[in-house]
């Protein structure tokens, strides 16, 4: 009933006043047009037109339904123009996850940065770690991820899915102010054998990469706190609840009572964004990469 060719006839006569006319703006034959109306008047079950010289008039039923479908077809028109440009441009629902520290420190900017750019677009965030959040990319639950890299525990990526770089960070050591090894500049981490250490949850990537590296240099460590959220971690450091290892990305205001000193060995990782493979130049994908590059490069000119 009502379909899209015969309110196209019934708009055309509408604005131009003739079947003849209509049937030339629409580029088909006045027979043609004359069909899908007598059509519509029957599914309709009134009279739409009526003769008036040698054109035709609408009736007031007539009216009334070529105003439905002026509406209709300019609502079709604006969902191809919103389809064209979902392929060209950004604009729809985009789904972001990401690692707690780039939740905490990379995300706003890069969100700021689509709101200003694109407000079209319809950004949901989802904080998770990389084991959780890869796959939701590879099912098509999440457009973009943002997860990390170290250097001594790599990501493993899916297949099914291409990255970017978007850059080089580093964990610090934040030991109590009061520490014998507190005034150092450097410390190697085989010599933190006498504190706990504060740690993620354990089960999670954070968890397990510190437990990873303790054991790289020969200490089995005595995690006595396990908390989500780096701000956390450095205010029990300042309790003297023990040691943490800080990613900078993830570090603000330093609490006082804790030092922040480098490590022996370094502690390097990468910031990666991932999506699924051949999405990366494609509207909002494309955009929350650029936006997420402005950030990075903002974090690492700081």
């Amino acid at each position: 009933m009502f379909t899209l060719d015969r309110l196209r006839a019934l708009n055309a006569v509408a604005q131009h006043g003739s079947v003849a006319a209509a049937a030339a703006a629409l580029h088909v034959t006045p027979s043609g047009v004359s069909q899908q109306l007598a059509k519509l008047e029957r599914e309709a079950g009134h009279e739409l037109l009526v003769p008036r010289g040698r054109g035709v008039r609408l009736t007031r039923a007539g009216q009334l339904l070529a105003r439905h479908a002026e509406r209709v077809l300019a609502q079709l028109a604006q969902a191809r123009t919103d389809l064209e440009l979902l392929r060209e441009d950004v604009l729809g629902p985009l789904r972001i996850g990401a690692i707690p520290t780039c939740v905490h420190a990379l995300l706003p900017p890069a969100l700021a940065v689509l709101g200003e750019q694109h407000p079209r677009l319809e950004v949901t965030l989802r904080e998770g770690e990389a084991e959780d959040t890869l796959p939701q990319v590879v099912a098509g639950d999440l457009d973009v991820v943002v997860v990390e890299n170290w250097a001594d525990r790599p990501v493993a990526l899916p297949s099914a899915t291409t990255h970017v770089t978007l850059f080089s960070d580093v964990a610090d050591l934040a030991l109590p102010a009061g520490h014998r090894l507190a005034h150092r500049r450097v410390v190697d981490l085989a010599e933190v054998g006498d504190l706990p250490w504060i740690a993620w949850t354990a089960g999670t990537g954070c968890h397990e990469w510190l437990v990873q590296v303790l054991r790289a240099q020969e200490v089995e460590p005595r995690i006595s706190c396990t908390v989500g959220g780096y701000p956390t971690q450095l205010a029990l450091v300042a309790g003297n609840a023990g040691a943490a290892l800080v990613p900078r990305l993830a570090r603000g205001p330093v609490p006082d009572g804790v030092r922040i000193v480098a490590t022996r060995p370094a502690l390097n990782r990468t910031i990666i964004a991932a999506c699924r493979a051949g999405e990366e130049s494609h509207g909002g994908v494309r955009a929350a990469l650029d936006a997420l590059r402005e950030a990075s490069a903002r974090f690492t000119a700081r």
